[in-house]
C-alpha cells in the first residue's frame, strides 16, 4: 500500500531528513585518512542520539550497526569496521534516523585524498543522475520515468546500473511501497501522486552492473571489484517540481572546507 502524507507529516519527515543531512555534514567536517568506518559509526550514533532520535538501521532485519559504510567496490550495506581509510578510497555513507514517528534515510559519497579521474567522474555523474531522477518526481509522471532518467544519464558513460537494489517509499516505515528502480521505461509503473515520499538512490558501478552478497548476508559488492557510488535524497512528489526534504548543501559546504576530501 502506498501512503500519501499530509502536509503536517511532510514537515515531520523533513525534520528527520534534515537530521540525516546534519549528521553527514558533521562527518564531512572530520573525515580523513586513518579514520575507520567504526569511528564514523560511533560518531553518527552520538549525533543522532543527541538530537532525540534513534538510528533507523540498527537491528533492522538484524543489521548490527548504526550506519552503512560502503568503501570502494562495496555497493551498499557495508559493515563499519576497523580498517583505516586511505587516500583514494570512495566512501559511501548511508544514514537513517527515526524521529517524531518518521524515518529519514539518505546517502552521500565522499572521496579521500587522491583518486583516478575516472573514479571522480563516476562520483560526479552518479550525483548528477540523482537529480535527473528527482526532476521526474512530479505529479502525473510514473516510477519508470524516474528510473529511466537515472539509467539514461549513467549508461551513456558505460556504467553499470544495479538492478537488484532499488529506492523506495519512505515514512512511518523505512521501506514502504513503491519500489523505485534506477532503470525503467518512460510512462511505465506506478503513477506519482502529490505527497508521496520517495527515497531515490542511484547505485552505479564503474564496471559491470552485476553484484554479489558476502557471507555476512549484508555486504554487497561489485562482481568485477570495480568501484561503486551511492547517492540518495528524500523526495516529496509535488506538482511541477519535486520537494527535496534532505539537504545536501550543508554536506557540500563541509566537504568543501575539508582538505582531506576531493571536491
Amino acid at each position: 500500500m502506498i501512503y500519501i502524507k499530509t502536509e503536517e507529516e511532510i514537515e515531520l519527515m523533513k525534520i528527520s531528513a534534515r537530521l540525516v543531512s546534519y549528521t553527514l555534514s558533521e562527518i564531512a567536517k572530520v573525515l580523513n585518512e586513518g579514520m575507520t568506518t567504526l569511528d564514523i559509526d560511533k560518531m553518527a550514533a552520538e549525533i543522532i542520539s543527541d538530537h532525540g532520535a534513534v538510528p533507523s538501521f540498527l537491528n533492522y532485519g538484524g543489521f548490527p550497526h548504526n550506519i552503512c559504510a560502503s568503501v570502494n567496490d562495496v555497493v551498499v550495506h557495508g559493515f563499519p569496521n576497523k580498517t583505516p581509510l586511505k587516500s583514494g578510497d570512495i566512501v559511501s555513507l548511508d544514514v537513517g534516523v527515526y524521529k517524531n514517528g518518521f524515518h529519514g534515510d539518505h546517502a552521500y559519497t565522499f572521496v579521500l585524498g587522491e583518486a583516478p579521474p575516472e573514479h571522480l567522474e563516476l562520483v560526479r555523474r552518479t550525483k548528477e543522475s540523482l537529480y535527473k531522477g528527482i526532476e521526474q518526481a512530479v505529479v502525473g509522471k510514473r516510477i519508470g520515468d524516474i528510473g529511466n532518467a537515472v539509467q539514461k544519464h549513467t549508461e551513456q558513460y558505460g556504467y553499470g546500473v544495479v538492478r537488484e537494489l532499488v529506492g523506495h517509499g519512505l515514512g512511518k516505515d523505512m521501506h514502504e511501497e513503491p519500489d523505485v528502480p534506477n532503470y525503467g521505461r518512460p510512462g511505465q509503473g506506478v503513477r506519482l501522486k502529490e505527497n508521496m515520499v520517495l527515497a531515490i538512490e542511484p547505485m552505479i558501478n564503474l564496471g559491470k552492473k552485476e553484484i554479489y552478497t558476502e557471507s555476512d548476508g549484508w555486504t554487497i559488492r561489485t562482481i568485477d571489484e570495480k568501484p561503486s557510488v551511492h547517492f540518495e535524497h528524500d523526495v516529496c512528489v509535488k506538482k511541477g517540481k519535486a520537494l527535496i526534504l534532505s539537504d545536501y548543501s550543508i554536506i557540500e559546504e563541509a566537504e568543501s572546507k575539508n582538505s582531506n576530501l576531493i571536491k
